[in-house]
């Protein structure tokens, strides 16, 4: 089957005569196939064949480009979708995270995989929904969650949004798409009792410091690991978190950590009043690291001098260890399974849970803005609801509601050591 894409096609005989056959998708997305005349016999002469053959298939290319999204002519939209996803990536690089770029090209790298298998050579003009759609629908279809396709989605987007700005293409191909739907996510946390249990299950474990603050403060993997003694201000009492350590694959597809000073909002960036218990804390890292750097002498490595998480010997302690040594622990313990970011959003539950405005908690998190934090932990926000019930019990008439909630949390001092 030949292609020319956005469908394919072949010559067939039938009741002694060539035919043009199209095979297709609708604007529904659903498979075609149209049978064309060619008004030549089954015997007929291969150059005569070719001609016809051409001129029927310039044709239909007219037409399907009016019902399915008219291909762009312009010289650039006629490179191939693969080669314009390279220029995009690298043009947009620059201006992104070094995380989100990442993310894109694994998603830009699956997608024209699929391409090259059901569309290859396919040109960025002869892109349209119904391709993308269709290759959506399998993902979802495959298993992959609403809120993954939902990345998908989003990556394609502004990949072709990019086209349309820079006048590559007259029009998105995507438009008229439905955005899919993803589900509603609730996270996964520790209540208080289960965190002073994890606090004694870390005790001496060289995660023990991250556990504590990823607890009380809640901030992400990549923000903890770039703290550096200059964030922490003992005089004013202060932490400031103002870079990350992340690890990613480079465009050689080797796996490299990177200190970014960028982080991904201004509200990411922020300055928290430094908890006297893990004041207490960091003081006595300081001095661990002090006689670790005397033990080690010459062997001590001093790569990232200034971080505060680093190992004995001085090295970094790196974000795919975290994670998988924080599972080893919890599940050799026999504790509910926890994801460490997991602890993040444990932070923001007891916070609810002793009456902490949901305001205070998206600038404590460092969400940019409300609504995130409004959609991870709304469901969470039992008190207000007890209030107004009580409140509405008040004004009608009736017994208030007792609140079991506070009953279990009535202890302040969230996340004490």
């Amino acid at each position: 089957m030949k292609a020319s894409l956005p469908f394919k096609y072949i010559t067939a005989v039938k009741n002694g005569k060539q035919y043009v056959v199209f095979d297709y998708k609708d604007k529904a997305g659903k498979r075609k196939r149209k049978w064309v005349k060619t008004d030549l016999p089954e015997k007929c002469s291969k150059k005569l064949l070719n001609a016809k053959v051409n001129e029927i298939v310039e044709e239909f290319t007219k037409n399907f480009g009016n019902e399915n999204g008219k291909s762009d002519s312009s010289p650039m939209a006629q490179q191939t979708v693969k080669e314009y996803f390279d220029m995009w990536l690298t043009a947009i690089k620059p201006d992104i995270a070094r995380t989100t770029h990442n993310g894109y090209r694994n998603i830009i790298r699956k997608f024209t995989e699929y391409l090259d298998k059901e569309y290859p050579d396919i040109t960025l003009g002869e892109m349209n929904r119904v391709i993308i759609q269709d290759y959506l629908t399998k993902k979802f279809n495959s298993g992959l969650k609403g809120k993954s396709i939902k990345q998908y989605y989003l990556a394609l987007h502004s990949a072709f949004t990019y086209a349309v700005k820079m006048e590559i293409l007259e029009n998105h191909p995507m438009d008229k798409m439905t955005l899919p739907r993803a589900e509603r996510y609730e996270a996964s946390f520790y209540n208080q009792d289960e965190i002073n249990n994890l606090f004694k299950v870390f005790e001496g474990d060289p995660l023990e410091l991250i556990v504590h603050i990823a607890a009380y403060y809640g901030l992400r993997r990549c923000e903890i690991l770039g703290l550096r003694w200059d964030a922490i201000d003992f005089q004013n009492k202060t932490i400031t978190i103002q870079r990350k350590i992340i690890q990613v694959y480079d465009d050689d597809g080797v796996e490299r950590l990177y200190v970014e000073n960028r982080l991904k909002t201004n509200s990411t960036r922020r300055t928290l009043p430094l908890i006297p218990h893990i004041e207490e804390m960091l003081l006595a890292k300081k001095k661990t690291d002090e006689y670790f750097r005397k033990s080690f002498g010459k062997e001590y490595d001093t790569e990232y001098d200034g971080f505060i998480c680093r190992r004995p010997d001085g090295k970094i302690i790196e974000p795919n260890y975290l994670t998988s040594h924080f599972g080893y622990i919890i599940k050799s313990r026999g504790m509910r399974h926890l994801r460490f970011h997991d602890l993040r959003h444990s932070c923001a539950s007891l916070l609810l849970a002793n009456d902490v405005p949901m305001k205070a908690i998206q600038e404590w998190l460092g969400h940019s803005n409300f609504s995130i934090t409004a959609n991870l932990y709304s469901h969470l926000e039992y008190n207000a609801k007890i209030a107004s019930a009580n409140t509405i019990a008040r004004v009608l008439g009736g017994a208030e509601t007792k609140s079991e909630a506070n009953d279990t949390h009535t202890n302040n001092d969230t996340c004490e050591g």
